[in-house]
């Protein structure tokens, strides 16, 4: 039997710090959240770290998810009207993932970022924040512009006021955040509010291989794709022979499947030595870098079971036909 932390901090790549989470778990009454910009389809990089945020309320915890409008409205991705139509969409995607509505608060960053005294703690931490490290705590796609606008590099110190002002105890995000996050530990405290411990959850790239799953490039497979769309995917998907660098594939039985399911049967004709059957991430890349692993039979397999870990969301969204992601320009 898993012990409290061991649930907390499986599938993580970073806790910060271990010792002040076992010291979380043993006072209890945990809050815990995570943000997202609503952009566009929730995918499984998002449903990462949505099942921490269900590790955590197995735990009991306290969980908030913020759909961050206003932060999506300064990152260009919309009107404020298209973004909190999106933002809608996200919160039904994350019920179906699992999260219990009964338990989960979702805020708009507007309910708050708007007060006055909120604005004020954005300008006592922009005090002691320099350009060059607002500029490292963006986003990955920002950080790579040779001219953000203000509002971009705004956006990270508006993340580390945003954990104070929900006084969470517990901040949850992909390690691509951890900048942002460190940002948070280290300045919040200078300015009157506690620092969260980070956990951190490991990226998965881009079904073509590419760091950043990106809603222009489709890139990604989506939780509320057609079972016949995920199929279409997973064949196109970057997966050469023996190479396990940057290979998506073999990422999301580590990531996704595995963790689900503690099994993976990767279906072949006895000739081609017969099925076998998957139940650790160590196996399946011993055998994929030793090349007894055909790539169209492992995506095969891949693409049955993401296809079966989603039957509870497709049966969600056809209970809540109604729920569509709205169609802007911004998608």
């Amino acid at each position: 039997m898993q012990s409290k932390f061991e649930l907390a901090a499986r599938g993580t790549e970073e806790v910060v710090t271990e010792p002040e989470l076992h010291e979380l778990l043993t006072r209890g009454n945990i809050k815990v959240y995570c943000g997202y910009e609503p952009s566009g389809k929730i995918h499984f990089g998002h449903a990462l770290t949505v099942q921490k945020l269900v590790d955590f309320q197995e735990l009991g915890a306290e969980v908030i998810v913020l759909l961050a409008d206003l932060h999506a409205f300064l990152n260009h991705k919309g009107t404020l009207e298209e973004v909190r139509g999106i933002a809608e969409y996200n919160k039904h995607c994350f019920i179906a993932l699992g999260l219990d509505p009964r338990r989960t608060k979702f805020m708009l960053g507007s309910d708050f970022q708007l007060e006055q005294r909120y604005s004020l703690d954005v300008m006592r931490l922009a005090v002691n924040t320099t350009l060059m490290r607002a500029r490292r705590s963006m986003d990955m796609i920002s950080r790579q512009l040779e001219n953000p606008d203000v509002a971009q590099t705004l956006y990270p110190i508006m993340q580390a006021v945003d954990m104070a002002w929900l006084d969470v105890d517990v901040a949850i995000g992909g390690i691509d955040q951890r900048k942002v996050h460190m940002l948070a530990r280290e300045e919040l405290s200078k300015i009157g509010h506690r620092k969260p411990v980070c956990v951190h959850i490991p990226l998965l790239h881009g079904i073509d291989g590419a760091m950043k799953m990106s809603s222009s490039k489709s890139n990604f497979i989506a939780i509320d794709d057609e079972p016949a769309i995920i199929k279409e995917k997973v064949s196109k998907a970057f997966c050469p022979p023996k190479v396990m660098k940057d290979n998506p594939i073999v990422e999301y039985v580590e990531h996704v499947i595995l963790p689900a399911k503690d099994r993976l049967e990767i279906k072949r004709a006895a000739k081609y030595g017969g099925t076998v059957e998957i139940t650790s991430a160590a196996e399946l890349k011993k055998l994929y870098a030793a090349g007894k692993l055909h790539p169209a039979d492992l995506k095969l397999a891949v693409a049955e079971a993401l296809i079966g870990l989603l039957a509870p969301v497709r049966k969600y969204f056809e209970e809540h036909s109604g729920v569509k992601l709205p169609r802007t320009k911004v998608l």
